[in-house]
């Protein structure tokens, strides 16, 4: 839907492009998609019931990964229902509103758990590891709360910014956003004003902060391989990696996620790759989440046991 204006056609509402044309594929897609959903919403709930009723994982460490397991399930549930509903009833338009609520929502909860928790995380494991005796000072309740708080409200003022800058723009050219989803270097590429102060704007806020974080956080595991290499006892030195593994598999996930979408963008016409390999970095990381923390955590597991004895 369009509304003409002064010889200019203004977008009503935008069309998201779908996983296939094929009826049959499309129900298939939006049945695995729903799948990988509620595996992924279930699991990330199941941490946080466990890190919340298990007074063992009372700890900053499992306070944190209680916050990641909460984005988490919120992150999932931005583009993955829409895009299962979607792909099912064949129904690909989105508003305007709904297109911008989504664009702010993505941002904040990608900014907040890759740019800000992982970071606390990292964190947490250099103190814990490097600085023991120090530890409940320095990740006392209330600074982890402090931190938490931080995470959020700089993270608003971050989406907020990115999203009203994309939505300041007209968009005239095309409706149609070449992508399961509304993000901004889509966006931009079917705008018709001048975006080049937005695509400047996006590179740098994104290379400041993510350089900057890991920065941070390639930093604290260098600190904490050289101190525990030097632990005398192999057990000890075991024990130790096993707590900083699950972090460095999901840091390495969404690098590796997150460099795809700033370097190799999807493409003016779209396609199938590009939709495909977008799920990998807007719904796989979240879903493998409690899954990489579940079969790496001694803690979790046993925790999980327990609360399945007492429900059976």
């Amino acid at each position: 839907t369009s509304l003409k204006i002064s010889n200019y056609t203004v977008v009503a509402e935008f069309l998201l492009m779908g996983f296939s044309d094929i009826r049959e594929l499309q129900i298939l897609y939006s049945f695995l998609l729903f799948l990988i959903y509620c595996a992924g919403l279930m699991g990330n709930l199941l941490i946080v019931m466990i890190t919340t009723f298990d007074r063992r994982l009372h700890t900053p460490m499992y306070f944190f990964l209680r916050n990641l397991s909460m984005v988490d399930a919120c992150y999932l549930s931005i583009t993955a229902p829409q895009a299962s509903v979607n792909s099912l009833v064949n129904n690909r338009i989105i508003s305007v509103t709904g297109c911008a609520a989504q664009v702010f929502l993505m941002v904040f909860m990608g900014y907040v758990e890759f740019l800000t928790l992982l970071t606390v995380m990292a964190r947490d494991r250099y103190v814990a590891i490097c600085h023991p005796l120090h530890y409940p000072v320095i990740m006392s309740p209330r600074v982890c709360l402090q931190m938490t708080i931080t995470c959020l409200l700089t993270g608003l003022v971050y989406a907020g910014f990115h999203t009203g800058y994309t939505f300041r723009l007209s968009f005239c050219h095309s409706n149609v956003v070449h992508q399961f989803f509304c993000d901004i270097p889509s966006l931009l590429r079917i705008s018709c004003s001048d975006t080049f102060s937005n695509n400047l704007s996006l590179i740098v806020s994104d290379v400041v902060v993510g350089a900057g974080c890991y920065a941070f956080i390639i930093a604290s595991y260098v600190c904490i391989f050289s101190t525990v290499l030097k632990f005398p006892v192999k057990e000890d030195q075991k024990k130790a990696f096993s707590t900083c593994i699950p972090h460095i598999t999901v840091v390495s996930l969404f690098i590796i996620s997150g460099t795809y979408v700033y370097f190799h963008p999807p493409s003016d016409s779209g396609s199938l790759k590009d939709i495909i390999l977008s799920v990998f970095y807007t719904v796989i990381p979240p879903f493998l989440n409690p899954i990489i923390y579940s079969l790496r955590n001694k803690q979790i597991k046993g925790a999980i046991r327990i609360l399945m004895k007492r429900t059976l």
